[in-house]
């Protein structure tokens, strides 16, 4: 006979604490039903049957099975978040839906400010989180690590544009206490959603849909019709110097390719359409739909293709070596470019057809470059030893 499934069973604790409900008159499915809230693994009424003819079982005290039922009332039933039990995440995503609540009233001034306080507050939680689930120790001199000091770490599992714009959300929050920022509150909303967009989605990659705040916060942002002689005026607001020059802090170093990349800084784009007058004239598009593809293409056409894509394999090859110490070659790169299915093979119909994220086609000299986008990818696959074996194996 095949065993019993133990994740079914009762636990040392629970057989105590159903021993104590017994003994105060509760029937086996009110038992029963208490128990199984929260439970991944349901007990049967027969777990409930075998622990009352336990004579071994110790009863619970009143305080245990009061704590007991405080606990197992404190799960949401939407999220299967416990307040005891996933305290982190429960206040990560607290902290950011009042910090897009706090942006978004109209009777508060202290926007910028209060939202990347809390925003980090947010972050932070929720990687110490993941760390303490992996069993990793995140303490450094009896301190937890700062959030700026995980996302430097080589198993943060945060993709590149996303850690781009945390350290920009820090570089706002650190002179919140030096400078009033008020004034520059839409020139940083694009980081904000963005912000708020990655934290939805690398919580419910870690740790499971059900805990997306989509249906809690379906629009961020709040939309009026726009005249546009309105928005005109708008962006020939006068922004004081030392805002500007924070600005450019949040992008130093960073390459087009990474000031482009939506997980950076969200951008909408509008178009018009033939509608009555009742209705808004803006329609969105999503960014990875054909469509919004097509238009970031149309986009990003006055830009120098040399511009956006500067490195020929040769020079792609060097700078991964450079960057990784490993021994990744011409072959290497080939394989890459093949396995992620960046440009079409030599001798193909269409070989414009490319991933326009890492590399573009010359139709005058018949060659493709690369964008840092790219090189970037590359630097992180061949910094991970399992996904540059995989990559080396790849067969053309």
């Amino acid at each position: 006979m095949a065993g019993r499934n133990r994740e079914g069973a009762l636990t040392a604790t629970e057989k105590s604490i159903v021993k104590a409900l017994l003994a105060k008159g509760w029937r086996n499915q009110d038992i029963q039903a208490l128990v199984n809230i929260g439970r991944k693994a349901t007990i049967n009424s027969a777990r409930i049957t075998e622990t009352k003819n336990d004579a071994a079982i110790v009863v619970a005290c009143d305080e245990e099975v009061e704590f007991f039922q405080i606990r197992k009332n404190s799960y949401d039933h939407k999220t299967g978040l416990n307040l005891f039990d996933d305290e982190r995440l429960v206040r990560a995503r607290e902290a950011m839906v009042l910090a897009v609540q706090v942006f978004n009233s109209p009777s508060m001034r202290f926007k910028t400010e209060v939202f990347t306080m809390l925003a980090n507050v947010a972050w932070t939680y929720l990687m110490h989180e993941h760390y303490e689930r992996k069993g990793v120790k995140i303490v450094k001199d009896g301190r937890s690590l700062l959030l700026s000091q995980i996302v430097e770490r080589h198993d943060c599992p945060l993709s590149k544009g996303i850690k781009d714009n945390l350290r920009a959300v820090k570089v706002l929050r650190d002179d919140v206490e030096h400078k009033l920022l008020g004034r520059a509150d839409s020139k940083w909303l694009g980081l904000f959603q963005a912000c708020c967009l990655n934290f939805d989605k690398s919580m419910c990659e870690l740790f499971g849909a059900q805990l997306t705040l989509s249906s809690e916060l379906a629009f961020a942002l709040q939309f009026t019709k726009l005249n546009f002689d309105q928005a005109t005026t708008l962006n020939k607001y006068e922004i004081p110097g030392d805002i500007d020059a924070i600005d450019a802090r949040l992008r130093e170093g960073m390459s087009e390719t990474d000031i482009a990349d939506l997980e950076f800084q969200f951008r909408v784009v509008y178009t018009l359409d033939a509608v009555t007058k009742s209705r808004a004239h803006f329609q969105f598009v999503q960014p990875d739909s054909a469509e919004g593809k097509d238009i970031r293409n149309v986009l990003v056409q006055h830009k120098l293709a040399d511009h956006l894509y500067p490195h020929k394999p040769g020079d792609v090859v060097k700078k991964v070596a450079k960057a990784t110490q490993v021994a990744f070659t011409q072959h290497n790169h080939t394989q890459a470019w093949r396995m992620f299915e960046v440009r079409p093979r030599k001798g193909a119909a269409q070989p414009e057809n490319t991933n326009r994220d890492y590399c573009i086609f010359h139709a005058a000299h018949g060659d493709y470059t690369f964008s840092d986008q790219w090189v970037q990818k590359l630097v992180n696959v061949c910094g991970n030893a399992q996904q540059f074996e995989k990559l080396k194996s790849f067969k053309l």
